[in-house]
């Protein structure tokens, strides 16, 4: 009796595990229960897409209308300022810096009468109650004389604040402008973004943050000259639009995918979490009966990833849902951050798509082949990062002062990236033909080797990896594959899917978010017989 007992135990434990790795079809004809997680991913795409297109637009419209206000402040209040000498705005002689700057408080208090848009000031933001502050820093005490190659300077930064009312700039100084190291013009404007109406959504009220800056750190007879604008987003007072009520769709849209997102976060791991409650039968079955230890490979076939990258998704969406109802009902204004959140969510989503590709063997072999090629690939990528950042580093120090793309780390990082792709080789090697004759020749040197070195051999080493993985797996397909204890003890049950011996194993309806499996035993068998 104890021993067919166990041999009934064992059976029961074999069909459990075959049904757990199971495709969602395969579980359907094994006990006619309806693919709902399937289901509810599906759905999951369709509204988080949705979700994701809709916030897209409205940020775009935000952005846009930023950027334009930005581009209209620098035309307003720059004077000769053009678009195409953006970067390298700047005056060269005394009397232009002191234009520039009457000429940008000039054009701000005759704004109302000048520009086109609507804009009104924001007053006691300034020094004494003022609405525009102009500050400038310069040196305490400074004295030189580059006709006898010397000076005197006393390093320490005063930060002198001046507004409209006590403009007291001495023109008839013109010393003063050796010492001075910026000086800066900061006011405050509001505006109304009307433009979001198309939308079918209330216009959001913005006040930005301008700041002129004057940058003398060279003391090289540039003045570089930029304007710099930020903006918050706040809910207009009493916003009334003839013809159209408050409409509260998108937040109920929004309510709606958080809700679905958090059924499926509560699936998700109601799934996990059956999965470890089974490995845990299965690896004590192991130690008691066949007094053997369950390799880290075997249990960790238990954990689906697929999972885990869901319950990620889930979580970002959720999170992402909650600040944009924030935002269509004006209590915040973080669209960088929610869209982030989205957008990052929404590519989980579509990936997570690939785990029921993956039941059919045909479109598995991508997932199949990165899982072979991805230990070697990250040792690749190590090895090959370390020569990578060398060259990042070597033509950061050589070549930054005479190429503006090897001006930051950052920047040459991304213009050596771009180089691997093929792309602005010309434009690189031509940026460099006005330095020294020895910066050249280094040029030459070094974008040559790394071109070489990089496209012929690093690539070509890449892609035979990958293409190795492939072929291994096309002939693991065709040859007897290495199986683990797992599907071997999985194996040995030949029952099919639709042999109706899966709907023995029913788990009692106690509860939606119940995760422990009540199997029919032995003796709820010998009853029923």
């Amino acid at each position: 009796m104890a021993q067919l007992f166990s041999m009934f135990e064992e059976e029961c434990l074999r069909r459990k595990l075959k049904y757990f790795f199971m495709s969602p079809c395969d579980k359907y004809y094994a006990k006619g229960r309806k693919p709902y997680k399937l289901i509810l991913q599906l759905l999951k795409i369709i509204i988080v897409t949705a979700q994701l297109v809709m916030f897209g637009l409205s940020n775009q419209v935000v952005v846009t209308f930023k950027e334009e206000n930005t581009m209209t402040f620098k035309h307003l209040f720059l004077k000769d300022y053009d678009e195409s000498s953006d970067a390298s705005f700047a005056v060269y002689t005394q009397n232009d810096v002191y234009e520039h700057i009457f000429y940008a408080v000039d054009q701000y208090l005759a704004l109302p009468e000048t520009t086109v848009g609507c804009y009104a000031y924001v007053y006691d933001v300034g020094v004494n109650g003022s609405a525009l502050s102009l500050c400038q820093q310069y040196y305490k005490r400074g004295r030189i004389d580059p006709a006898n190659d010397t000076f005197n300077i006393d390093p320490h930064i005063i930060t002198g604040t001046l507004t409209t009312t006590v403009l007291d700039i001495s023109v008839n100084n013109p010393f003063s402008l050796y010492r001075f190291i910026n000086i800066t013009i900061d006011f405050q404007l509001k505006a109304i973004n009307l433009q979001t109406i198309i939308n079918s959504e209330i216009p959001d009220c913005y006040t930005f943050y301008i700041t002129i800056i004057m940058d003398n750190k060279a003391h090289s007879g540039k003045v570089k000259i930029r304007l710099e604008s930020r903006a918050t987003i706040k809910e207009c007072k009493d916003p009334s639009v003839s013809g159209q009520a408050q409409s509260y769709t998108r937040v109920t849209f929004d309510v709606a995918v958080a809700l679905v997102c958090l059924l499926s976060l509560v699936l998700c791991g109601r799934s996990i979490l059956r999965g470890i409650v089974l490995q845990q039968e299965y690896v004590d079955f192991f130690k008691e009966n066949l007094d053997r230890k369950v390799s880290w490979a075997d249990r960790f076939e238990f954990i689906n990833g697929w999972y885990i990258l869901l319950i990620i998704s889930d979580i970002l969406t959720i999170t992402g849902s909650i600040i944009k109802i924030g935002i269509e009902s004006k209590n915040m204004s973080s669209y960088d951050l929610c869209g982030i959140l989205l957008g990052t969510s929404t590519l989980l989503v579509w990936v997570g798509v690939i785990r029921y590709l993956t039941f059919f063997q045909k479109y598995n072999i991508l997932i199949v082949t990165l899982r072979a090629a991805f230990p070697n690939v990250i040792r690749f990528c190590c090895c090959v990062a370390v020569i990578y950042l060398g060259y990042c580093f070597c033509g950061w120090i050589v070549l930054g002062p005479y190429h503006v793309k090897f001006r930051s780390l950052s920047m040459v990082s991304e213009c050596l990236f771009s180089l691997i792709n093929g792309d602005d080789m010309f434009v690189t090697f031509s940026g460099l033909q006005e330095s020294s004759t020895l910066v050249w020749l280094f040029s030459q040197v070094y974008l040559y080797t790394f071109i070489s070195l990089f496209i012929y051999m690093v690539l070509s080493l890449f892609i035979a990896l990958i293409t190795g993985a492939y072929e291994t797996i096309k002939q693991q397909t065709q040859e007897p594959i290495h199986i683990t204890d797992l599907h071997a003890f999985i194996a040995e049950c030949t029952d099919a899917p639709s042999s109706g011996k899966f709907r023995a194993m029913e788990t009692s309806p106690c509860s939606f978010f119940c995760c422990c499996d009540r199997t029919t035993t032995y003796e709820d068998v010998l009853l029923v017989n």
